[in-house]
C-alpha cells in the first residue's frame, strides 16, 4: 500500500493506491485533521470507494446471464489496489481495470478512473467508468468518505449538526438486519433542513434517502466556525451513517443502492444499477470544501 500526497496553500491531502481512498484532509493554517481516524475498534475505512455495486445484494449475490456470481458489500473497488496513472502537486488520477479476479465475480471489462484535485480550500472528486468491453456493462458507483465529529478539541459529537441547502420532505428509507432496503419509507424530514447530530441516530444503521431536493450538506457547529460542506449533483441516493458510538459521520452520495427485501436478482433489473453502451463512459463528481 502506497500513499500519495497533494498539496496547496490550504490543504494537506494524502490518498492510499488501496481503495483509490481518501485519508487525511489537513488544513495548513488551523492544522484541522477533516477526516476520521479510521480507529479499527469502530470501523477501519476512512473513505471507501464503491463499486460496482453500492450496498448489499440479497444473499451476497446476483444473477446476470443466467449464471449466478458472489459479490460483497459495496463491491471489490474498495479492496483493490489502484494504479496512478496521472500526478502532479495538487492532483492525481487513479486507474482499476478489469482483470482475471475481478472477472470471477463481476463478468465485464471496465476501466474505473478516480480523479482527486485541489482548488483552493476545495477538494474534487470524480469517478469515471468506460465501458471497455464488446457489451453494454451494468454498475453503480458511490462515495463513503467519514468525516471526524467532534472537530474541534473541547467539543462533543452533540455540539455538531447537519446542514442541508434545501428544505426536505422526504423520509427515510430502513434497513433490515441484513442491510436490505424494506419495501417503505418511514417519515422523517418535515420540511427542514438540519439534522442534530447524536449517537443514537445511528443505532438502527444508516440514514437512507431517495430524490433529496438538496445538492449541499454540511457538517457544523454553534460552539465555533469550522466545519466542511459536501456538493454534489446527479447522485439520486443518499446516505447518511455511523457506526455505533463512533466519533465520525459518512455524508455519502450514490448512484446506486442496497437490493430491496422484495429483489429478484437480476443485476439489469436491480434498483440503482448503470446502463453502459461498450465504448461508452459514465462521469460524476462530488467536492468539499473545508472551513
Amino acid at each position: 500500500m502506497q500513499s500519495y500526497h497533494l498539496s496547496n496553500d490550504h490543504l494537506s491531502v494524502s490518498i492510499s493506491d488501496k481503495g483509490a481512498e481518501l485519508q487525511s484532509i489537513v488544513h495548513s493554517v488551523t492544522k484541522l485533521e477533516y477526516m476520521w481516524s479510521g480507529d479499527p475498534i469502530f470501523w477501519g475505512k476512512k473513505s471507501p470507494v464503491l463499486f460496482p455495486i453500492v450496498g448489499g445484494l440479497k444473499n451476497n449475490s446476483y444473477q446476470f446471464n443466467d449464471t449466478r456470481y458472489q459479490l460483497g458489500r459495496h463491491g471489490f473497488a474498495r479492496d483493490r489496489r489502484f494504479t496512478v496513472v496521472e500526478q502532479s502537486n495538487d492532483s492525481v488520477l487513479f486507474s482499476l481495470s478489469a482483470d482475471a479476479e475481478s472477472l470471477l465475480v463481476y463478468p465485464f471489462h471496465f476501466s474505473f478512473l478516480v480523479g482527486y484535485r485541489l482548488e483552493g480550500h476545495t477538494i474534487h472528486v470524480t469517478y469515471k467508468v468506460e465501458n471497455t468491453d464488446d457489451n453494454d456493462i451494468f454498475f453503480s458507483v458511490g462515495a463513503h468518505p467519514a468525516f471526524a465529529v467532534p472537530l474541534v478539541e473541547g467539543t462533543v459529537f452533540e455540539d455538531y449538526y447537519l446542514q442541508f441547502n434545501e428544505k426536505e420532505d422526504t423520509g427515510i428509507w430502513p434497513l433490515s438486519p441484513d442491510g436490505l432496503i424494506k419495501e417503505e419509507a418511514m417519515p422523517f424530514f418535515h420540511n427542514n433542513d438540519q439534522i442534530p447530530l447524536r449517537k443514537s441516530l445511528f443505532y438502527g444503521d444508516a440514514l437512507v434517502f431517495k430524490s433529496l431536493r438538496s445538492t449541499a450538506i454540511s457538517i457544523v457547529s454553534d460552539k465555533h466556525s469550522h466545519g466542511l460542506t459536501l456538493t454534489y449533483s446527479g447522485f439520486p441516493y443518499m446516505g447518511i451513517w455511523s457506526t455505533k458510538d463512533a466519533d465520525f459521520v459518512c455524508i455519502e452520495p450514490w448512484c446506486g443502492i442496497a437490493d430491496s427485501v422484495n429483489t429478484i436478482g437480476t443485476l439489469e433489473t436491480k434498483e440503482g444499477i448503470h446502463q453502459l453502451a461498450a465504448g461508452e463512459s459514465f462521469e460524476r463528481s462530488w467536492s468539499l470544501n473545508v472551513f
